[in-house]
């Protein structure tokens, strides 16, 4: 006599196995708890650096948009290549240690920042500031690694995927947190956009003093009872040991793929702040709320792993990863098309165009960024996780430097501060509203061609998702929500 099949359990019930699931995370310790603060804080200044970070170039240190964008890119660029190295810093001197020299670094260079931005008589403050931005890059990049890999560390095998999920949570915070402060330094205070390092210094100081007394061991974390097997001590190897071990792995030839071509979905999260800033507030008004139109995609995320991922865990990981993208990179479509279509005013319009940007893009995020994660955490070897987490990093280094080099450019082709009409410099919102621009030459034309680039890439990954799926171990770990 055959057994009645269980009946499929409803939304509802999944959501609320969901919140049950966080009970798991009593399991993890003070050390978990230590990163995920720091996590939250952190990330708010970094995300807020990134948002101000051309328009501080250009208002408060007199760059024009090559030279600012090419200045950032100093950052962006380097810190995206030392995330492919920055993996075996934190493998080699372990997670304390690493933070802990990380943090005094960035509160060192965010201080000196300050007087840099605020004092004209600096000598060379201009070429002062690109050094101090360059030297952010290396603790910038060894920060997010350890976040990651601190994760994986400091969770069981059962309390993982959980884990993980607030560690995505924690970091959106942030970023929500970011863009609020972005407004509130630059609308509310009316002050310089460099307090926001003054900002970042604060942040810093709080991290450094939650690192010493929260993080303060090393080893995998195991469930309480489970005997404690080789696998779950951390052994320390040299940086080459590590090296040669990683490139032994054939699935992170198959990640590394995967992540180039999705790389123009990924670029869309330079384009939030390279070009959109400085294109909002050239299309809406000088008092464009720049800061709460990015906290739409964080709060977006908040929401969408609350309420979408347990129900979108009883889909494959990859079909998630390449359809997810598709719906990220369809989020372009509303900015290309021209502001007239949506009858009304042209700051409307535009507001109106990046609320629908925001929201796509956050759709397809929630579908496909933390399994993209997962499974870059999960087929690591123990004691390589930083390591692997970095090397997944190798594709998205050359389209974020390229991005971030020629966005100033792009900026001047499609999105000028003003433009040539019969001999007159006109400001573009104004030449819009005049209709004097033709559509290749307006900012809809820069999202035309960029959406278009991330589309095909896309699509190229679904075809090839099959490929994709083989050798990948999906179950070498629980799923990390």
């Amino acid at each position: 006599m055959s057994e009645t099949p269980p009946a499929p359990k409803t939304a509802g019930q999944l959501i609320a196995g969901y919140f049950r699931d966080f009970g798991v995370l009593r399991e993890t310790g003070r050390e978990y708890w230590g990163i995920q603060i720091i996590n939250l804080l952190d990330c708010t200044f970094y995300f807020a650096m990134l948002i101000i970070g051309t328009l501080f170039l250009s208002d408060d240190l007199g760059m024009n948009d090559r030279e600012a964008a090419r200045t950032f890119t100093v950052l962006t660029g380097a810190v995206t290549i030392l995330l492919t190295v920055s993996g075996l810093y934190c493998d080699w001197l372990g997670i304390r240690r690493s933070l802990r020299i990380s943090m005094w670094w960035v509160l060192i260079l965010r201080l000196a920042m300050v007087p840099i931005a605020l004092l004209p008589a600096v000598p060379h403050r201009g070429i002062i500031a690109v050094v101090v931005i360059g030297l952010m890059a290396p603790p910038t990049a060894a920060i997010q690694t350890i976040f990651q890999a601190a994760t994986q560390r400091y969770t069981t095998a059962r309390s993982r995927g959980a884990g993980f999920n607030l560690w995505y949570l924690f970091m959106n915070v942030g970023a929500t947190l970011a863009g609020l402060s972005v407004d509130f330094v630059r609308l509310f205070l009316r002050v310089h956009n460099v307090h926001i390092f003054t900002m970042g210094a604060v942040t810093a100081a709080l991290c450094l003093v939650i690192g010493e007394t929260m993080v303060r061991r090393e080893e995998q974390l195991r469930q309480p009872g489970d005997p404690e097997t080789s696998a779950d001590r951390v052994e320390h190897k040299n940086p080459l040991a590590i090296l040669r071990d990683v490139i032994r792995e054939p699935a992170l030839f198959r990640l590394i793929v995967l992540i180039a071509l999705t790389l123009g979905v990924r670029a869309v999260y330079v384009y939030l702040y390279m070009l959109m800033p400085k294109y909002w507030e050239r299309t809406i008004g000088a008092d464009a709320t720049i800061g709460l139109l990015n906290v739409i995609n964080p709060v977006g995320i908040v929401i969408g792993l609350i309420l979408f991922i347990p129900l979108a865990n009883k889909f494959k990981v990859i079909n998630m990863l390449v359809f997810g993208s598709i719906v990220s990179a369809l989020s372009l479509i509303p900015m290309a098309l021209p502001w007239q279509v949506y009858g009304m005013g042209i700051a409307k319009a535009h507001y109106f165009m990046a609320i629908l940007c925001m929201i796509i893009l956050t759709v397809g995020e929630v579908i496909w960024s933390p399994k993209l994660y997962e499974y870059t955490a999960a087929i690591a070897p123990k004691g390589q996780e930083g390591t692997y987490l970095g090397f997944s990093m190798i594709p998205y280094f050359l389209a974020k430097t390229l991005v971030s080099w020629f966005s100033g450019d792009w900026l001047v082709r499609w999105s000028p501060e003003k433009i040539d009409v019969n001999g007159t410099q006109v400001p573009l919102q104004q030449a819009m509203i005049a209709d004097q621009v033709p559509y290749w030459h307006s900012p809809a034309a820069m999202w035309f061609w960029l959406g278009l680039y991330a589309l095909v890439g896309c699509l190229i990954a679904v075809l090839l998702r099959g490929w994709l799926d083989k050798g990948a171990h999906w179950k070498s770990a629980p799923a990390a929500a």
